[in-house]
């Protein structure tokens, strides 16, 4: 792919002509390149993912790693014209209409951001933004450093309130799903 150009809006459809061995994200029209994970980035997604996944057998809802297209629409966004193109490390489905080919177009159930010094100021701020505007319902911003959780739940106004923190020993109780129990202890273990 050429270097991104000024002032030119990228979608989806741009996005899928870039080579296939890169990572990238498109927040309102605009390409990031995404850098590895780390082991402990990795740990913990296989975890939580492992975690998820065991509740959710035979429910109609499915999770999700990256990479995973998620486009997410903005008013009448055509799948090919989406300028929000957002690769979650962990994302939850139920409408199973959305998925199609890398990825998911539509609203997830529930996002799980694994932030690191390099991503923070994109999960906290402009992912953030992204996923409440959207109206994902739950949205999750995981610190390895610190070993703790801030989980947004949207409010009835459409906006996230003030996060529920939880340390590395806690029990998560998902408010999307309310039989899901998310225990922490096997998340940060072996970090």
């Amino acid at each position: 792919m050429p270097l991104p150009q000024e002032n030119k809006k990228y979608t989806y459809a741009d996005y899928l002509t870039w080579p296939e061995d890169e990572r990238w994200e498109i927040i309102d029209g605009v390409p990031y390149m995404q850098a590895a994970p780390s082991w402990q980035h990795q740990t913990i997604s296989v975890e939580l993912t492992r975690q998820f996944a065991n509740f959710l057998q035979e429910k109609p809802c499915r999770v999700f790693t990256a990479p995973f297209d998620l486009r997410l629409p903005e008013e009448n966004e055509s799948d090919d014209e989406t300028t929000n193109v957002l690769q979650p490390d962990i994302v939850v489905i139920c409408d199973n209409k959305g998925l199609k080919g890398t990825g998911f177009y539509g609203i997830p159930e529930l996002i799980i951001e694994i932030s690191s010094p390099s991503t923070s100021r994109k999960d906290k701020v402009l992912k953030f933004n992204k996923y409440e505007k959207a109206g994902v319902k739950e949205y999750w911003i995981v610190e390895p450093e610190g070993k703790f959780i801030s989980v947004f739940t949207l409010q009835e106004n459409k906006r996230y309130g003030r996060p529920e923190t939880y340390m590395e020993k806690d029990k998560v109780k998902v408010s999307v799903f309310p039989d899901i129990i998310i225990d922490l202890a096997p998340v940060f273990a072996s970090i």
